[in-house]
Formats: C-alpha cells, sequence, structure tokens
C-alpha cells in the first residue's frame, strides 16, 4: 500500500518577506559581530571599505529576493 503525502503547504508572501528580513537583519548583526572582534588589527580605512562592501553585498541580496516576490493585486 502506498501512502502519498502532501506536499508541505508554500509560506505566504509575509512569511516569506519576514524571512529574507530575518536573514538580513542575522547577517547584519553577523558582520557588526565579525568586524568588532577585527577592529584593532585592520587599518580603519580598510575596515570601513570592508565593512561597506559586506552590508552592499547583504542589501543586494536581500532586494533580489524581495523582487522575487511577487506583488499583490488591490483586494488579494
Amino acid at each position: 500500500m502506498t501512502v502519498l503525502s502532501t506536499p508541505p503547504p508554500r509560506p505566504s508572501r509575509s512569511e516569506r518577506r519576514d524571512a529574507i528580513g530575518d536573514r538580513l537583519l542575522d547577517a547584519l548583526e553577523s558582520i557588526v559581530a565579525r568586524h568588532r572582534s577585527l577592529a584593532s588589527s585592520e587599518p580603519t580605512d580598510l575596515h570601513a571599505e570592508l565593512i561597506a562592501a559586506e552590508v552592499a553585498h547583504q542589501l543586494a541580496l536581500t532586494r533580489s529576493e524581495l523582487r522575487r516576490i511577487p506583488f499583490l493585486r488591490p483586494g488579494e
């Protein structure tokens, strides 16, 4: 006897957006923690550039993920 399992329900648009926001915040917290530990070992200018590059990367990833979530039409 074969039992067919139903696929798990797809997350709602709101749940997907919440997950994306959570990933961004976790990534930013990680960047802050990592760079605080490195702050005394790198030149200040290089340190600021590294932080800016990592934050810009995380923002680009987040924007890309958010663009993949379809917009809702009025009334949906």
